[in-house]
């Protein structure tokens, strides 16, 4: 099945559906993590973010359901957290040496890389990850136990207002977040942005056979952009780590150089970064969700034949 909502069939059924695929593959990955942390622990990250933006998509129609279970996934999130950064930040470094290749020749960075590698180690192999692990799986398994519980409006009018509502805040949060990156240039500022962004994109998915507009094009720059935004999240992270008391990444000698291409990085992601997402959210939310309102008004009322042509 797809992340995607089937116009043809009852809302509530859907949203069912697609929940408890994400949830279920979550589940899996946290299986995986247990021996391969790196890679198993993202994957299922990503499947929360999925489920919790299928969740603001249809909150205004169940808002106690939405509210608990957002908590719920983002709480198993943070869980996952402190493993997942552990190996995002080797990955900022690796691309922080592709993007700068002269100046991190002779293995410039290599004393900090081998810090961070260290940390990893440390956090994936002690029993904290296992006991996280199982709680998160705990959260999730209780979670697909009360999916069965969402009821959401099924008259087309009412389910068309729903899904329009959802996408709609989430423009709103996005649009908002751009203006105060653009003014204040905050590390809280672009974050928000970055999770606007990644949100658009999933709903993007989750409404392609309603949107009123051509997606693909659409979807790919959201895509695009949430990929530079989380580039900057780890820049910025680690940034802040420099400026720790603790000397996390090392001392001084082994981080200057750091420092100065993470100002250089950040300079131009930041740039592109809000380039990319004045011209994505731009437009008036309102607007925008209007017209997919009508659309899923009628798609919604569709006779199954139609809807699936449309």
């Amino acid at each position: 099945m797809s992340f995607r909502i089937d116009p043809r069939l009852p809302l509530t059924g859907e949203v069912r559906r697609i929940l408890a695929e994400e949830i279920g593959k979550a589940l899996h990955h946290l299986d995986a993590a247990r021996s391969r942390p790196e890679q198993a622990l993202h994957k299922c990250r990503k499947r929360l973010k999925s489920a919790r933006a299928l969740l603001r998509l249809v909150r205004s129609g169940d808002e106690t359901f939405c509210e608990t279970e957002n908590q719920c996934y983002r709480n198993v999130a943070a869980l996952l957290a402190g493993p997942r950064e552990a190996t995002a930040l080797i990955e900022t470094i690796d691309r922080l040496a592709a993007s700068f290749p002269k100046e991190s020749a002779d293995d410039g960075l290599g004393a900090v890389r081998d810090r961070l590698i260290a940390r990893q180690h440390e956090l994936h192999e002690g029993t904290g990850l296992e006991a996280a692990i199982g709680a998160a799986t705990a959260a999730c398994e209780e979670g697909l136990h009360r999916i069965g519980t969402l009821a959401l409006p099924e008259q087309p009018e009412q389910a068309a207002d729903v899904l329009a509502e959802g996408a709609r805040v989430t423009l709103r949060r996005a649009r908002k977040a751009l203006d105060k990156a653009g003014s204040r240039g905050a590390a809280d500022d672009f974050h928000d942005l970055r999770k606007a962004a990644k949100t658009h994109g999933m709903h993007l998915s989750l409404l392609g056979r309603l949107w009123p507009t051509p997606i693909k094009a659409r979807r790919k720059a959201v895509d695009e952009l949430g990929e530079r935004l989380g580039d900057l999240h780890d820049v910025l992270v680690m940034h802040a780590l420099l400026e720790a008391d603790d000397q996390l990444l090392g001392p001084p000698e082994d981080t200057k150089l750091l420092a100065k291409l993470l100002k250089r990085s950040e300079k131009q992601l930041k740039k592109s970064c809000l380039a990319s997402a004045a011209e994505l959210f731009g437009d008036s939310p309102k607007r925008s969700t209007r017209k997919l309102a009508r659309k899923a008004r009628d798609d919604l009322a569709a006779p199954p034949e139609e809807a699936a042509a449309s």
